[in-house]
């Protein structure tokens, strides 16, 4: 490409990118939608009022135009729209930079703590759904060997979210899931999963952890069908009804 056609971009330091993000959120504030957005997602932390559509132009256009110059500038600058986050949208916005396809070279083993961090501090579906199966999810493609025993560690932690994403983390990869991973993830939590097992764990019998169950078997049940009867049918006394359910959804009888 000639150079007068090149993308044109500018490197920018870490603060100053979450600060410019701010700005432009702030711009496209709509305070009448905002309180309906926070309660809709049954958040602490107040909303500006900014849909997805615009927030995903946004997010593109401020991140194609402004560089981050290496891996660690990468890291503070998604910690800084995220830990200094006064809105949620900071947040998603903090989750689409660490998505960025100029930053692929940065997802590294050592990214899966950032990751853990951002799962544990958002603590909430709708940051932990997009982090497990988009950014976790691609650690995992990228570094299997090394990455699967900690995602064995995540089954069992002492955390609700750290947990599910463990559960769901291997969603929309089909013939790709470990079956291995998914299974001893799963195995991990169902404690309590239904009424008649004993609950040993706090979260064999959370609401997020039996809908997680049920979402990575339906997902896996495209491609291995079979693995996902045999599953269900050899758990049918532990497996919760409501993960039963979801992952039978799309099959036969």
């Amino acid at each position: 490409m000639p150079a007068t056609e090149r993308e044109e971009v500018d490197t920018v330091r870490p603060l100053e990118l979450a600060a410019l993000v701010r700005r432009a959120i702030a711009t496209l504030a709509d305070p009448v939608k905002a309180p309906a957005m926070q309660a809709y997602m049954k958040s602490a932390m107040p909303y500006r009022g900014v849909s997805s559509v615009p927030m995903t132009a946004l997010c593109r256009r401020i991140f194609d135009a402004n560089v981050l110059p290496d891996e660690d500038s990468w890291q503070e600058a998604i910690r800084a729209l995220w830990d200094g986050a006064e809105f949620r949208e900071e947040r998603y916005a903090a989750i689409a930079l660490a998505r960025h396809r100029r930053y692929r070279e940065h997802q590294q083993p050592q990214t899966l703590g950032l990751y853990q961090h951002l799962i544990w501090t958002g603590a909430w579906w709708d940051h932990v759904d997009e982090v497990a199966t988009h950014l976790v999810r691609g650690l995992l493609v990228r570094h299997r060997s090394t990455l699967t025993p900690e995602l064995r560690t995540w089954a069992v932690a002492d955390d609700l979210w750290v947990r599910r994403s463990a559960i769901i983390c291997q969603v929309g990869l089909r013939a790709d899931v470990d079956q291995d991973l998914l299974r001893d993830a799963i195995d991990a939590n169902l404690d309590g999963s239904t009424r008649g097992t004993p609950a040993l764990s706090p979260y064999g019998r959370d609401f997020f952890i039996r809908k997680a169950i049920g979402w990575a078997l339906r997902d896996h049940a495209r491609t291995a069908p079979d693995w996902v009867r045999d599953f269900v049918t050899a758990r049918s006394e532990s497996l919760s009804g409501l993960s039963q359910r979801e992952a039978l959804k799309r099959l036969q009888p």
